[in-house]
């Protein structure tokens, strides 16, 4: 794992960007994006539609990606649906047609077999290249909960209050916010090839404190990164405050040959 200190939310979006244009520029057509939605990527998205609109940014031709999650219980074309959500905030701005944009399945005629159905369809796609993620104040990575299995694959979840209670604010009122959602699970997430952690803000500092540097527990479900052999981190310095070795990771990240990227 590969922890980056950075100064600011600013610098955690461009080195963001620059991770997922490595890849598109890299695998070309092929490239397979893991996409996260929530408020931390954000940024990130943004600093790509800007550099794309600049004309700086690679070819999206191409390019397929997969959503973390989705929820149950909403209208396809609801503005909060995360399908709707990640092309409002990234792939309808880059051009990346629908069709190319895969989530899993809602519809409750096939509830039962979404999860199943998505995982063979990550499988057929070659798998994520990239993963954008974020992190929880809990710990929690995309709906896996604390308690959650480290080896859990795409399935039903149902949302705490608490994580009812944080995802109001998109909506009229908490009880407008889906009881249930399909989340990859932590097992799924795994399978990617390279995984990036978004953190910003000192909300996220005890969790990524404890995912990055704690013992491997269901009770903080970020932890199960330390099993993955290509993770960067990149955390902003609110962030970054708990972690013990903050500065070894900053000496470390300085010295790296700049062949060797992220």
């Amino acid at each position: 794992m590969e922890v980056v200190p950075l100064a600011d939310a600013t610098e955690v979006a461009d080195r963001g960007a620059d991770v997922v244009e490595a890849l598109v520029r890299s695998r070309g057509q092929s490239a397979v994006l893991g996409l996260a939605t929530g408020s931390t990527p954000l940024p990130t998205y943004r600093e790509l539609i800007r550099r794309h609109e600049a004309g700086s940014g690679p070819s999206y031709d191409g390019v397929r990606c997969f959503t973390l999650d989705e929820y149950v219980g909403l209208a396809a074309d609801h503005p909060e649906s995360y399908r709707a959500t990640i092309a409002r905030e990234l792939t309808d701005p880059l051009g990346i047609p629908a069709d190319r944009v895969h989530g899993p399945d809602p519809a409750p005629d096939g509830l039962a077999t979404a999860g199943e159905r998505y995982e063979e369809a990550l499988v057929a796609a070659g798998g994520v290249d990239v993963q954008i993620l974020g992190i929880g104040a809990d710990g929690h990575l995309a709906f896996n909960e604390p308690g959650s299995s480290l080896a859990s694959l795409t399935r039903l979840k149902t949302l705490t209050e608490e994580t009812r209670r944080d995802n109001a604010r998109f909506f009229d009122s908490i009880d407008d916010v889906p009881r249930h959602v399909l989340t990859q699970g932590l097992g799924t997430i795994l399978r990617a090839r390279h995984l990036v952690l978004l953190a910003t803000g000192a909300g996220k500092a005890a969790a990524l404190a404890a995912a990055v540097e704690g013992p491997l527990s269901a009770s903080c479900p970020a932890s199960v990164l330390q099993l993955h052999p290509h993770v960067t981190v990149l955390a902003d310095a609110a962030a970054a405050e708990k972690l013990a070795r903050r500065d070894h990771y900053r000496e470390v990240y300085d010295a790296k040959p700049p062949w060797q990227g992220l």
